[in-house]
């Protein structure tokens, strides 16, 4: 059957970057959706982001396209060219190439849920962040410094 139990789907607490960069989605919990439905063209997250937690260190993507819709609670999404306050109901895309670093923080006192849509093209892909001393290539060789030292 088509329809998913997300009970029967693991929540993943936390991330896999160097510790050093870890800390404020230490909390995060994802559900991978497409991957439960078999899906391999492009990936489904349920995300859950507590008081205080990110979605991730603010990054882009070479290859890969992002889209977040908010299901419920309130986000700060940030980029470059700032900060908006996102609620249930609200989305943003993020083209693959175009280099726009962002991040959705939640800054309120509720947990926020958030659907996460992005392509994969683990091959080509390169996710740069421009706030920190990190890169990676997803599927590849993982995290390394910018200068290509891997962490």
């Amino acid at each position: 059957m088509p329809k998913l139990d997300l009970s029967n789907i693991e929540q993943r607490k936390g991330t896999n970057y160097p510790e050093q960069f870890a800390g404020p989605m230490k909390e995060r919990i994802r559900q991978r959706l497409g991957d439960a439905a078999g899906l391999t063209q492009f990936g489904v997250n349920l995300l859950q982001l507590s008081p205080g937690s990110w979605s991730a260190q603010r990054h882009w993507h070479s290859h890969e396209d992002e889209f977040v819709y908010i299901v419920s609670g309130e986000v700060v999404l940030v980029t470059d060219e700032g900060e908006q306050v996102m609620r249930a109901g609200d989305c943003a895309g993020f083209p693959a190439g175009v280099p726009d670093g962002h991040h959705l923080v939640n800054r309120s006192d509720q947990v926020a849920i958030c659907l996460e849509v992005g392509t994969r093209n683990p091959q080509q892909d390169r996710a740069e962040y421009p706030d920190i001393d990190m890169v990676c290539h997803p599927g590849r060789d993982g995290y390394h410094h910018k200068d290509g030292t891997p962490y």
